[in-house]
């Protein structure tokens, strides 16, 4: 049966500002974006606020712990390592006209990124010249203080603000993503013989331009009465068999979303369908950086079975 595979489209790259030197990772635009999704630039200088370059610190190489045991022949042999949660220092400036407007920038700011301890995370992006871009999710900690010096509080004033980041690896701004899609089966005979599966949808190399793993997420879309993903250098593989769940064989257009990190998988109308996994024997495998031969295999499929895997690539630094 053949395989579709759907081209790539990368979606457009809202506008940012022209970029300027900032420590550790050179020329760039920084956009914060809140959790409603408004966007504040950090690097627009003829802006009413912007970030004060001297002072930035947290955007290098994720911090970790290393475990290791002593050797009897001396020195240690590492164990374990961990990466931890990183801080983002971030002096910002803050400017109105006149002192009403700087109060109401002062507030407004300070919202943009305090609301994150109840509303989730916002985004810090890194755009560069070359039109890639990568973001980091933060929640504020601390720092909106003003200067308290005089004649700070009136027109202007600055504040240092440390973001913490659950995750310490920046995010590509742009999702990777991996289309394959049963066609209409022919004739065995006709016009000439020929063999075609409605097992196997896909065997392909999955590329993770990244510095580290990426946990990719499944979308699956119907007819299909089982679902099995495999990653051929390790074998690790996982099963999601609709018949052991509530819902029953996905019909043609149903669809079941699978997320890796966490484990989570539920139908396109929301039902939790987590224990159709083969547990324990699963593995939700993730993606290491490099070329990844992976194969998607449906029992059931027929015209219009597909699968969709998506994963944004992570790095060490912005």
């Amino acid at each position: 049966m053949p395989i579709i595979t759907a081209a790539v489209v990368t979606p457009e790259v809202p506008e940012v500002p022209p970029p300027v030197d900032v420590p550790e990772i050179g020329y760039a635009s920084i956009t914060y974006v809140d959790p409603s999704g408004e966007r504040w630039p950090m690097t627009d200088l003829s802006a009413e606020w912007y970030t004060l370059a001297e002072g930035v610190s947290g955007l290098g190489a994720a911090p970790y712990t290393l475990t290791a045991d002593p050797h009897p022949r001396g020195g240690s042999r590492l164990r374990h390592v961990q990466p931890q949660a990183r801080n983002i220092v971030w002096p910002l400036l803050v400017k109105g006209a006149d002192h009403t407007k700087f109060v109401k920038n002062w507030r407004d700011l300070a919202r943009a990124f305090t609301r994150t301890l109840r509303e989730g995370p916002g985004w810090l992006e890194v755009a560069r010249p070359d039109g890639s871009a990568r973001r980091i999710a933060v929640y504020y900690s601390d720092g909106w203080d003003g200067q308290g010096r005089t004649a700070t509080g009136i027109t202007w004033d600055s504040a240092v603000l440390t973001l913490w980041c659950e995750d310490p690896y920046w995010l590509d701004v742009h999702a990777q993503t991996v289309h394959r899609e049963t066609g209409t089966g022919v004739d065995y005979l006709a016009p000439y013989p020929s063999v075609s599966s409605s097992q196997v949808l896909g065997a392909t190399t999955v590329v993770n331009p990244g510095d580290v793993d990426v946990w990719p997420e499944w979308h699956i879309t119907g007819p299909a009465t089982s679902i099995e993903f495999t990653r051929e250098d390790t074998g690790e593989a996982f099963t999601l068999d609709m018949a052991a769940t509530s819902h029953g064989a996905l019909l043609a257009g149903e669809t079941v979303t699978i997320s890796t990190d966490p484990p989570r998988a539920r139908s396109g109308t929301g039902e939790n369908l987590v224990a159709g996994l083969n547990w324990p024997e699963a593995i939700l495998w993730s993606l290491p950086p490099g070329e990844t031969a992976v194969t998607f295999q449906l029992a059931g499929a027929e015209a219009g079975s597909a699968v969709d895997l998506t994963y944004y690539p992570r790095y060490e630094t912005a």
